[in-house]
């Protein structure tokens, strides 16, 4: 059968699981060609997978918020923190060392959703009438007042009503344990105590390939999270379809020609902005509900920087191009500098990295590339930032859409820029 490519870009889903699968036979070849430890291929593999997760859902909401209504949100990360901080009060152990309410999982993450939509809409009402430069300039101040408030000792605990709660300060807080855990462990606090039976059959089949008990149980929660990246799709996609999602795009395109069609352009902004913001305050949730612990600095403005880049990356304005952006960030310029200098510390042997860039500089006009090479990958963290700028420079210079921005949603029902094609005694004319 001949590949037809343009049939293949018009169905979103084997375009995002064909990024997924590929990505993952990627790192598959690479590490099975330089003989790499298979455990900690797979491990690689999952946190991939999850990050990956992770970052196509809040692209999604923020593709909500900007690729459809032109809301310029630079507050991602303070409404993530939010939802989160929401979620571990709610469900806090009140006798804690930093107490909550005790209340059920499923409460607090709804409880999240809520309060992070409701600072959203709080936010949205005297603002969204803002410039998109000025926006910015509030959103980001606003996420940066959440963050600074978690992070203040006047909260590490503090009481409402007589009930005693707080946000642990700069020591963080601890959030409730992976859920995930009960499947496989018939006590998740203690794991000691056993294992259930599905796990017992799911961690001995594992064992025979080596891989770690652990690593299931991370693989599961991160194919959980695929699971719920499918949701996040069809939640906007469905919005974006509907005469509501119409109007969005009408105000992206144009929001004084909105206005004069008889659309209250600001209460439409408003409703997708507390939406968007519920959405990015459920994948905190999910994000850092892996971990069991989270803290304020968890959640800095670069978090901010990093979701635009992958929406900037996949294209606004098409929900599977934030996906796409979002796996390709994760896994390429996000996890992939790690796996490299991984591959690289494998196949060559450096000797002690240089101190400074100088000191790794001044060798090269011996062609000595070692000591370069070594304080490269000793400082690949860093040097990932500028590796994340060089790529971004690239991609608005020379394909600002973006990978899939060319399927950028429009605002009518049907496709308008083509004209039908009419019937006539002399034959078929547009």
């Amino acid at each position: 059968m001949k590949f037809n490519r343009e049939m293949f870009l018009k169905n979103d889903f084997r375009i995002v699981v064909s990024a997924f699968v590929g990505i993952s036979f990627l790192f598959i070849i690479v590490a099975m060609i330089l003989g790499l430890d298979f455990n900690g291929t797979v491990n690689t593999i999952q946190r991939i997978m999850f990050l990956s997760a992770v970052y196509a859902m809040v692209v999604l909401a923020l593709n909500l918020q900007w690729g459809y209504a032109g809301i310029f949100n630079i507050g991602v990360a303070g409404f993530m923190l939010s939802g989160v901080y929401t979620m571990a009060i709610i469900t806090g152990d009140p006798n804690g060392l930093i107490p909550g309410l005790g209340l059920p999982l499923p409460i607090g993450i709804i409880g999240g959703v809520l309060m992070a939509s409701l600072l959203g809409l709080l936010i949205s009402i005297p603002t969204l009438k803002l410039k998109a430069d000025y926006l910015a300039i509030v959103t980001i101040g606003f996420a940066e007042i959440i963050r600074y408030t978690a992070n203040a000792l006047t909260f590490k605990t503090f009481s409402i009503a007589g009930v005693e709660m707080g946000t642990g300060a700069g020591r963080g807080i601890h959030l409730p344990m992976n859920p995930i855990r009960g499947l496989y462990y018939t006590d998740p606090s203690n794991l000691g105590l056993g294992k259930t039976v599905f796990g017992e059959y799911v961690f001995g089949f594992f064992e025979i390939v080596q891989v770690q008990s652990s690593v299931v149980v991370s693989w599961t929660y991160a194919i959980v999270l695929i699971f719920v990246v499918g949701l996040f799709y069809l939640v906007i996609y469905r919005i974006g379809n509907s005469p509501f999602g119409r109007v969005l795009k009408a105000i992206r395109e144009d929001e004084i020609v909105a206005n004069a069609l008889g659309k209250n352009t600001d209460i439409y902004k408003i409703k997708v902005f507390a939406i968007g913001c519920g959405l990015m305050g459920l994948a905190g949730i999910l994000w850092q509900g892996s971990y069991g612990y989270t803290n304020p600095t968890t959640f800095q403005p670069i978090l901010t920087f990093y979701i635009f880049i992958a929406l900037i990356i996949g294209g606004s304005g098409s929900n599977t191009g934030s996906i796409i952006g979002g796996v390709v960030f994760a896994s390429l310029l996000f996890e992939g500098p790690n796996f490299v200098r991984r591959v690289i510390m494998h196949v060559f042997k450096f000797d002690k990295a240089p101190n400074s860039i100088i000191e790794a500089i001044v060798p090269i006009s011996s062609l000595d590339l070692g000591p370069f090479v070594a304080y490269s990958l000793a400082n690949i963290s860093s040097l990932r930032v500028v590796f994340l700028g060089l790529v971004l420079i690239y991609i608005i210079q020379n394909r600002p859409e973006g990978l899939l921005g060319d399927r950028k949603e429009l605002a009518a029902s049907i496709d308008i820029s083509r004209r039908p094609v009419v019937e006539t005694k002399e034959g078929k004319e547009a």
